[in-house]
């Protein structure tokens, strides 16, 4: 592993405390998913500000040129992300784009983001390209997650309900073994809907603790999709439900919800939109050669 821990919690905006002076770029380059969660709702447009949503989609080929600009408009930048809009295992987009611009950043910190559904079958190649990687449990219990998944694609079949989620459990809780082994930072995020897996958050904080995973991060739902009729989290919900993990695991606290595209430092300013979109005001002598 290139980074160290402590170097990941100084130098990460989204591992330790809140830091108000590192910045990242997320690389837009993997559209598809290979689960359906019924709180998803995946869009191209320029003003939502959550995740799974860009203004773009870029080709792999195309990664090392935004990396190029941002860093001009952004020195903050220690971080080269890959969270969507779909999954980065789903496809070989995330890991080719890895493998392009490994060796050309060798001062950024290259972080992924899954859920996990591919982690166990394909933890070396992820081992080998990332330094940081955060993988989405929203449950352990399958009959629980069955009421968060719709379904999964998996090795050309259609999954649905408790099979599906044992599948995906599984495979997530063996991949965060295989790549905590490793020496890579593991960070786990979790929906937080109430109701549904508000009571089961310690369980899955203790389970992907044991797992090796080191930072937990509990996000509020966003109402939306199947679950648009649902309540988001209140402030008391949320900070009950990070207390009850933190007996377990280091728990995030500052997340933004961040899309697809962001780049900019989190809570501070985001310039993903006139990036991908071709609004930066850059100097002439700029080459993208």
């Amino acid at each position: 592993m290139a980074f160290d821990k402590e170097t990941v919690y100084k130098e990460h905006p989204c591992f330790g405390p809140c830091k108000k002076n590192k910045g990242r770029i997320h690389l837009p380059v993997a559209p598809g998913c290979n689960i359906e969660c019924r709180f998803c709702d995946r869009k191209i447009n320029e003003n939502e500000q959550r995740p799974g949503v860009t203004s773009t989609v870029l080709e792999p080929e195309e990664a090392s040129r935004f990396i190029d600009l941002a860093l001009m408009q952004c020195p903050e930048i220690t971080v080269v992300g890959i969270a969507g809009p779909g999954d980065t295992l789903a496809s070989d987009r995330a890991l080719r784009t890895f493998r392009l611009i490994k060796d050309k950043y060798p001062h950024l910190i290259k972080c992924m983001s899954t859920n996990g559904l591919l982690l166990d079958e394909k933890a070396d190649e992820v081992i080998e390209l990332i330094d940081t990687l955060t993988v989405t449990v929203n449950a352990v219990d399958p009959e629980i997650e069955a009421k968060i998944n719709k379904k999964i694609f998996y090795h050309g079949e259609i999954y649905t309900g408790v099979e599906a989620a044992k599948i995906l459990i599984r495979n997530q809780l063996n991949g965060i073994r295989k790549v905590a082994k490793s020496g890579t930072l593991v960070k786990v995020n979790t929906v937080l809907v109430p109701g549904v897996n508000d009571h089961h958050i310690e369980e899955v904080a203790a389970t992907v603790k044991a797992a090796g995973a080191m930072i937990y991060n509990i996000i509020p739902l966003i109402p939306q999709n199947d679950m648009r009729h649902m309540k988001a989290p209140t402030c008391e919900e949320l900070h009950k439900a990070r207390q009850e993990a933190e007996a377990h695991i280091n728990v995030f606290r500052h997340c933004q919800h961040c899309r697809a595209d962001a780049c900019g430092v989190p809570g501070v300013y985001d310039i993903g939109a006139q990036l991908y979109q071709g609004r930066l005001n850059v100097k002439e002598t700029f080459s993208h050669g």
